[in-house]
């Protein structure tokens, strides 16, 4: 079986974790030789910044550490066992920014990435050769090699009456999403063009789930990449998505900040309009919806489960994974 899986950080790893179980594969680490199946992540870039001259790629890398067992699991991003020595010297210095956070061990990850970027490799190239390391069990594409990075156009906390743009990582991290959000732009997105290997994974899928991620900076922003969304609506697979929302709130982060810059109410219903059905509308994207079991939500032209969606343990979440592949047309047992 294929599977391919629409992600963004914390949530989207997570998950993945529960459809590697779904198939009877080790949940962290490399699938036993000779496995029938096949997870391709096509994983959201937009969040990737530069700091302190290093590349970051939140996303990417919350995967790559998840799935390799390396994960600060309390946390649910970053080294297990960091230390902060680099960023204690950091602060020392008054180096800037502040308030994003490097550990040590991660920086050893972000020095081999920008090395390898600056001497010419593709994104893609450099995330397979950090994953030679951690040994996933999941295939991790970025969504493009492209450089797209989310913007947040907010009121200007130091100018009174004047709008200024925050790289997301800013607006998110720093200010916690607390500037209300007048617009969110994947700069340059128009421009880029889908990573190696992500259409033909979309053409060849058995299943297209998007995780329960957040469905604006995450899934919506590997959407905005020209060429995702025709493939998409083109593929023979059956596209079920996980709503990030129960009962009127995001499962994690501030997901409702997000829905609210694009004026999309913070719902399992209003979200799931917001993706819209393959078989009733020109560009919308299901053909099924879970949402929280107890709750109901009306998506034209979109089936739609109740299942429980709090991803609690591994157990839990494939669960969740194996009632999404069902609703997908898929068979896993």
């Amino acid at each position: 079986m294929k599977v391919v899986v629409v992600v963004g950080g914390v949530g989207g790893a997570r998950f993945l974790l529960g459809v590697k179980a779904a198939l009877g594969l080790p949940a962290v680490g490399e699938a036993p030789a000779g496995s029938p199946h096949e997870i391709t992540a096509v994983v959201n870039t937009g969040d990737d910044v530069w700091l302190h001259g290093l590349r970051v790629c939140p996303d990417l890398d919350t995967c790559m550490y998840t799935l390799g067992g390396g994960i600060d699991t309390e946390r649910g991003w970053g080294h297990a066992g960091e230390t902060w020595t680099v960023k204690e010297e950091l602060a020392a210095y008054g180096a800037e920014p502040t308030w994003f956070a490097l550990g040590d061990k991660d920086i050893a990850t972000h020095l081999i990435r920008s090395r390898m970027l600056r001497t010419g490799y593709p994104l893609s190239a450099v995330t397979e050769a950090l994953c030679d390391r951690w040994r996933p069990g999941v295939r991790l594409l970025p969504m493009t090699d492209d450089r797209v990075e989310t913007h947040v156009v907010v009121d200007d906390p130091d100018e009174p009456g004047q709008r200024k743009a925050l790289h997301f990582q800013e607006w998110w991290v720093r200010y916690r999403a607390r500037l209300p959000a007048h617009a969110i732009v994947p700069v340059a997105a128009e421009e880029s063009t889908p990573g190696p290997g992500v259409l033909p994974a979309i053409a060849e899928a058995d299943a297209v789930l998007f995780a329960p991620s957040n469905p604006v900076v995450s899934v919506g922003t590997v959407l905005s990449v020209p060429g995702i969304r025709e493939a998409l609506r083109k593929t023979e697979a059956g596209i079920v998505g996980i709503s990030p929302i129960i009962g009127g709130r995001p499962l994690r982060g501030m997901a409702d900040a997000c829905l609210a810059a694009i004026g999309v109410e913070t719902s399992a219903e209003a979200v799931g309009r917001h993706f819209g059905s393959r078989q009733t509308s020109e560009d919308g994207l299901l053909d099924g919806w879970l949402v929280q079991s107890g709750e109901s939500a009306d998506v034209p032209g979109v089936a739609v489960r109740a299942v429980p969606l709090l991803m609690s343990d591994v157990d839990a979440s494939a669960k969740m994974a194996r009632a999404a592949l069902d609703l997908a047309g898929v068979n896993v047992d």
